[in-house]
């Protein structure tokens, strides 16, 4: 015969599917000894947070090579439109 199972053992199962069937790849958890002063300064320039500070200064230092790209496309690259119909796109 079956038994019924409980709240609880429904809310382990649960659970553990939330924290061990995650995909690992999507998240790190990392330890970072930075300067207090930059970490101060890029806060500042920021508005926000420890964690979305280091977060948004990952992503710039990540685009970083396609903002070289575009640098060096400077003056190669002819659009069909001028800027104004582009505004006036918007």
């Amino acid at each position: 015969m079956l038994f019924p199972r409980t709240i609880a053992e429904h809310h382990i199962e649960c659970w553990y599917r939330v924290w061990y069937y995650r995909p690992m790849e999507t998240d790190r958890k990392i330890t970072v000894e930075v300067p207090r002063e930059l970490l101060d300064k890029a806060q500042q320039a920021s508005g926000t947070g420890v964690t979305q500070t280091v977060r948004a200064g990952l992503q710039l230092l990540a685009a970083s090579r396609a903002y070289a790209r575009l640098r060096k496309l400077r003056g190669k690259v002819r659009f069909g439109r001028k800027a104004a119909e582009l505004k006036a796109d918007r």
